[in-house]
């Protein structure tokens, strides 16, 4: 593959793209005018111990959004005390349980949030909160995943040459995924988010945690601030998408990266556009061509919008567990447990063991 075809331009893709104002993509009676609240439950049982167990859970995000409020996250542990570590900038919360030999190691979390769907509307500029622009620095900065120089950087400034604002850039790197990645559904769990690897290799298949980190690290290279929103599905589509909401109210595996960029006149705007690559793929009777009316309403739809049948856990990269002399992980989504014999397999929810369930509360306009 020439890398003239690899990085493609998307301008004439953008120019024939009919995008629908994301603020009417939701249908009447308008479910974004409505607050739904959940209550998300996570029980950890580590079945083998090893000498003293250490237990991680990701809390419901810890800062209230124009899309979720928090309003709780309880947790106990069997026989122990646990503890929450924050990390305000990230909304990160980390719930952490140390189990000495001896106890069994049982964590539960409940969390108590409201969600509501989410849209900006791109076509009237606004008037959103100042910025802390200490904040969207840090929403800048490289990871050890996301760099954002060499072949990040350079990808990214041939993909919105030609771009004459940040909404511009902004499109022109979501376009671009959307049309040159796809999903794999062959990766464990959410993915790696190695972006430097995808782009070297030319490998561009994964799943959300690497879709949309792809975007984010992309944006960041060119000074768009961005930031991955990691969570999980706790209700099914209300849209029309089986593919996009939870089949039952077990999600323990239901596990979803999204994102956001930073555009001056609107604020933080969300994007998904891994979320259009799982159309593609799973959205019946699958492997759907990217002209096919239901990819292109998801396309239109996920600038500029998400529907909020998800909870967001955090914003947070290269992730310390309070307590832990092991590396840092990528980031946060999925329980994880440390024993004397190391850390365990977070992918692995039968033998780890773990059980993530969702259940709907009540909604109110």
């Amino acid at each position: 593959m020439k890398r003239r075809d690899f990085l493609r331009s998307t301008s004439m893709v953008c120019a024939g793209l009919a995008l629908p104002n994301p603020g009417r993509l939701f249908a009447e009676p308008s479910p974004s005018e409505s607050w739904r609240t959940f209550e998300v439950t996570t029980r950890v049982e580590v079945l083998k111990p090893s000498g003293a167990t250490r237990v991680w859970l990701p809390a419901a995000l810890t800062r209230n959004t124009p899309f979720q409020k928090t309003f709780s996250n309880k947790f106990s542990a069997e026989g122990e005390a646990a503890k929450m570590v924050e990390s305000k900038v990230d909304g990160l919360g980390v719930v952490a349980a140390t189990f000495p030999a001896g106890v069994k190691p049982v964590l539960l979390l409940t969390s108590r949030i409201a969600l509501k769907n989410y849209a900006v509307d791109l076509h009237a500029p606004g008037h959103p909160p100042k910025a802390d622009r200490a904040e969207l620095q840090h929403f800048l900065r490289p990871t050890k995943l996301m760099p954002t120089d060499g072949i990040v950087k350079s990808t990214a400034v041939e993909i919105t040459s030609g771009s004459k604002t940040d909404v511009d850039k902004a499109r022109a790197i979501y376009e671009w995924i959307v049309d040159n990645t796809f999903r794999n559904p062959k990766t464990r769990g959410c993915g790696l988010g190695d972006i430097r690897f995808m782009l070297e290799s030319r490998d561009l298949g994964g799943k959300c945690a690497d879709l949309n980190a792809l975007y984010v690290g992309l944006a960041r290279s060119v000074g768009l601030p961005a930031r991955d929103v990691y969570g999980v599905r706790v209700a099914k589509s209300e849209l029309g998408y089986k593919s996009l909401g939870a089949a039952t109210e077990n999600v323990t595996k239901a596990q979803h990266c999204r994102a956001e960029v930073y555009l001056g006149e609107y604020g933080w705007v969300p994007v998904d556009p891994a979320d259009v690559r799982k159309v593609v793929l799973e959205e019946p009777p699958g492997n759907r061509p990217l002209n096919d009316d239901m990819v292109k309403k998801a396309r239109a739809r996920l600038f500029g919008s998400w529907e909020m049948n998800w909870m967001a856990y955090n914003f947070a990269h290269d992730v310390p567990l309070p307590g832990s002399s092991a590396a840092p992980v990528g980031f946060l989504m999925y329980p994880q447990a440390e024993t004397a014999d190391g850390r365990l397999d977070s992918l692995d929810p039968d033998n780890f063991k773990y059980e993530i369930t969702s259940k709907e509360i009540s909604s109110s306009v």
